[in-house]
Formats: structure tokens, sequence, C-alpha cells
């Protein structure tokens, strides 16, 4: 009877160890309704912007200890959008994404920490056209309310610029006067509300 209750008391203090150093860091669901994964490129003397219009990501947050929040984002690589099909559809080729062979852009994170009043670095790891480099956003918090529904939700900001030939992305031309059609470094900008997953 004793190792019976014994055994109970360690389950239940291995329970709530386990419960208060993940209480604080709740798991939210991207509205992909109400949020935007875009890009901006040099092209010539100006740039062009685009966006992906099929994504989905869930992550834990914790405002008062960013260092338990964590999280994936997942891309559909053929939902790029640039306003224009033609171009569109050679971004979807082999020259860029190839879509048929590398479906799939994602973003999973391994550390984010503060830096100042409503704002976090979170460090992880972007693949994208099968190859995976390390990159680092700037994140904005916006803060939080409650839905209709009485669900939470979180707004933030997200910007990063990576270098596509890290990718593996290196397609150009040169210009007849010198200088390439495409920049190299890409600037990547997400506009995020997320719902609160109830348990």
């Amino acid at each position: 009877m004793f190792k019976k209750q014994y055994r109970a008391v360690i389950h239940l203090f291995g329970f709530l160890i386990y419960f208060t150093a993940n209480a604080g860091a709740t798991e939210f669901k991207v509205d992909p309704a109400h949020s935007n994964v875009g890009f901006t490129i040099r092209h010539f003397v100006s740039k062009v912007s685009g966006s992906f219009k099929n994504f989905e990501a869930n992550f834990r947050f914790d405002e008062k200890k960013p260092s338990d929040s964590s999280g994936k984002f997942i891309i559909q690589a053929s939902s790029i959008d640039t306003g224009n099909e033609k171009r569109d559809n050679h971004l979807r080729s082999a020259d860029f994404f190839e879509i048929q062979k590398f479906p799939i852009l994602s973003f999973e994170s391994k550390k984010m920490a503060s830096a100042g009043v409503g704002k976090y670095k979170l460090a992880g790891d972007i693949t994208m056209h099968g190859v995976t480099q390390p990159a680092t956003f700037d994140v904005e918090y916006l803060g939080a309310a409650r839905d209709m529904e009485g669900k939470t939700r979180l707004g933030f900001t997200a910007t990063c610029k990576v270098n596509r030939k890290d990718f593996g992305i290196s397609w150009n031309k040169a210009m007849d006067k010198g200088g390439w059609v495409l920049g190299d470094e890409v600037e990547l900008h997400l506009q995020i509300e997320a719902v609160e997953q109830k348990k």
C-alpha cells in the first residue's frame, strides 16, 4: 500500500513540474484569413513584392518567458503570387522554387529572446529549395484580445532578410549596360494573427 501511494506521489510531483514548466506558453494557430506572408526583391531599379497564399503554423508563446516559445511555419511553394501569372509560373519552375521537387518552404524556431518592450529576436532554420539555413526574424508583438468566441488572439509582425543564393536559387540575367535583373537579397515580412488553441 505504501509503495502504491509513494508511486502516486512521485507521478503527481512529476506532472506538477511539467505543468509548471509549460504553463506559461500557450499554443496558438495562425489564422491565414487575417495573416500575410510576403516578400520583396530588387528588380532592375525598383522592387517587386509578392506573397504566399497557402500556409499554416502552430506555435507556443510566453510573453514573460520568451525562451519557452516555439513553433513551425509551413508554406506551399506553389501558392506564390506576385500579381503576374507569367512571372509566377517562372518562379514555380526549376529556375527558382522548382515546386515539383520542393513543394514546401518552412521555418522552425530554435530560440526566442527579448529585444526590448514588445520586441523579440526569433532564431531558427529556414528550409527552401531543399536547403536549410539559419535565419533570425525581428518580431514585434502587437498585443492580445478576445474574439467573439472568447478565444484569445495575438498579433505579430516579423521581418528577416535572406540571400536566395544561399538556398541554391541563383537564376539571373545580365543587363546590357551592366548590372543584373534581380537582386540576391530577399526581404521577408509577415503579418500574423493567431488564435488560441483550447486544450
